[in-house]
Parts: C-alpha cells; sequence; structure tokens
C-alpha cells in the first residue's frame, strides 16, 4: 500500500511540459500573424493610391471628365443618335398628315371594346396627293393602315407655281370647299382637312372656303375633287387644237 501512494506522488509531481510548449507555439503564432496583416497593409496600400478618384479618370466615370465620358460635338454638326437625319431614298420625302382620329366603342356582355380609324393625308409636296383611312383596335396600326393606304392612291394635281392656276369649286358628299390662287407671300389661308390636304399637295399660297359639312372625311375628299379638276392653260390650249 505504501509503495502505491509513493507511486502516486512521483505521479503527481512530475512537471507536465505540453503547457509549456503551448504557450510558445501561440506566442510565436500571434506575431507570424501579426506581420503578415503588416505586410499586407503597404501591399493594399499602393492599390488604393494608384485608383483614380470617381468620376474624374478612367473607363466608367463621369461623363465629361474620364476616359469614354463625353467626346465633344461632331466635327459634320450632327447627332450621334440620328434623331435628326432625314430618310434617305431614291424618291421625294413624303409628307404624312393625320387629319382626324375616331374611336368606336362596341358594347358586348364584359363591357365595352374600343376600336379606333384613322384619316391620313400623304404627299410629296409637288402635286402629288393621297388620301387614305384604316381602322385598328390601336391608335397606332390605325395611323399605320391609313398611311398605307394613302400611299395606294396618289393622284396628281395641276398647279401653278405654289398656288393653283384657278378658282375651283370641289364637292363631295355634304362637303363642299372653295379654292382661289392668291398672290405669293398671302400664306395657306385654310384649316381643318382643306389644309392638310392642300399642305401635302405642296400649295403655299391660296383663299379657301368650307361652306357645306363639316365632316372630316367630306371635307378632305371635297378638297381633293376641286384639285383634280384644276386645268393649266397648256392643257386646254390641247383641247381647243384638237377640237
Amino acid at each position: 500500500m505504501k509503495l502505491a501512494s509513493n507511486s502516486k506522488k512521483s505521479m503527481s509531481t512530475e512537471p507536465t511540459s505540453a503547457p509549456e510548449s503551448v504557450t510558445p507555439a501561440t506566442e510565436s503564432a500571434a506575431p507570424a500573424s501579426a506581420g503578415a496583416t503588416e505586410a499586407a497593409a503597404p501591399a493594399a496600400a499602393p492599390a488604393r493610391e494608384q485608383r483614380a478618384p470617381r468620376g474624374q479618370g478612367g473607363p466608367g466615370g463621369f461623363r465629361g471628365q474620364g476616359g469614354g465620358g463625353f467626346r465633344g460635338p461632331r466635327r459634320d454638326g450632327g447627332r450621334r443618335d440620328n434623331r435628326d437625319k432625314k430618310p434617305e431614298g431614291d424618291g421625294p420625302t413624303m409628307i404624312e398628315k393625320v387629319v382626324f382620329i375616331n374611336r368606336c366603342a362596341k358594347v358586348v356582355k364584359g363591357g365595352r371594346r374600343f376600336s379606333f380609324a384613322a384619316l391620313a393625308v400623304v404627299g410629296d409636296g409637288t402635286g402629288k396627293v393621297g388620301i387614305g383611312y384604316g381602322k385598328a383596335n390601336e391608335v397606332p396600326d390605325a395611323i399605320k393602315k391609313g398611311t398605307a393606304n394613302a400611299h395606294k392612291h396618289l393622284v396628281n394635281v395641276k398647279l401653278k407655281g405654289d398656288t393653283i392656276p384657278h378658282d375651283v369649286f370641289g364637292q363631295y358628299d355634304g362637303g363642299r370647299v372653295l379654292l382661289r390662287p392668291a398672290s405669293p407671300g398671302t400664306g395657306l389661308i385654310a384649316g381643318g382637312g382643306v389644309r392638310a390636304v392642300l399642305e401635302a399637295a405642296g400649295v403655299k399660297n391660296i383663299l379657301t372656303k368650307s361652306m357645306g359639312s363639316s365632316n372630316h372625311i367630306a371635307v378632305v375628299h371635297a378638297t381633293l375633287d376641286g384639285l383634280r379638276k384644276l386645268r393649266l392653260s397648256e392643257d386646254i390650249a390641247k383641247v381647243r387644237k384638237t377640237s
């Protein structure tokens, strides 16, 4: 029994080396990590110094001060988005005008369904003009159909410079329109559908009066009827010679 107690005492009195070995390891690891952070900090500092401030340099900065920003005006004076670029083509530029858009409502079980009709006028400004009518469930589609229909019904009218050669009276359904030539500087004295047709045809000096119905379709077609009745002096002379 005494031997056992002595052995226990000897075991308890022996020094332990494990804690001593652990503490130096942690102490050595701490300086190493501190040294690593100190070494990383100077390495990151130059990168921040080289980076340009926001809005004054480098691609993607504020437009007007950095690379990839405002490049200044174009040499040809045009816009970069081609907003003011006129359509290029072989033929003359067509003048398209929408005279009137009518909305029609159909009552159904669930409510009302709307449809639209557009009255359009197309001309080249040199004596060629046409009228079109298009219907659709949306306004842009109706305008597109009306314009396409007007392009299919273009007619030539006789003009004398920027006015008409003589007085004329046009009729269509209930619409009646009087057209009279005017001297240079008078201007286009007309309104509504009459003005749209005359502008598309290229008339700049004229006196007009609508004397019948105010329906847009009737007025527009009456104006076109008057323009189609116009005759030049050369045309009348040819008819007299042949007769």
